[in-house]
């Protein structure tokens, strides 16, 4: 393989290597893995959320009853209720840091 081939065949790969090492932020994450049922106000207002009954994390007394804990477990582990999953585990998706900055995010919805 002649130099010039190798050479562009790695600068081609150097932005892919470096996305791959770039977390998204809690933000993006919440738009595209949360917003769908829990809508982008955290309200849960969404003709998915009202059917699963997704919780308005704007509520002050629904955010006191949540631990952090509890969050990023339903996150990482994803939820069932009676055998049935109502929302699916993201420690496929998401790193363990994304998954906790999602926490600090849904706590910042508190109106």
């Amino acid at each position: 393989m002649k130099t010039t081939t190798k050479i562009a065949l790695i600068l081609s790969a150097l932005p892919l290597a470096a996305s791959l090492g770039h977390a998204a932020s809690a933000a993006d994450n919440w738009e595209n893995e949360c917003a769908s049922c829990h809508g982008a106000d955290g309200k849960g207002q969404t003709k998915q959320g009202k059917k699963l009954k997704a919780k308005d994390y704007t509520d002050a007394k629904v955010q006191a009853e949540m631990k952090d804990e509890d969050m990023l477990k339903a996150i990482v582990d994803g939820v069932t209720e009676n055998g049935k999953e109502r929302m699916k585990a993201y420690k496929e998706i998401l790193s363990a840091d994304e998954a906790k900055e999602l926490v600090a995010y849904i706590r910042k919805l508190k109106a």
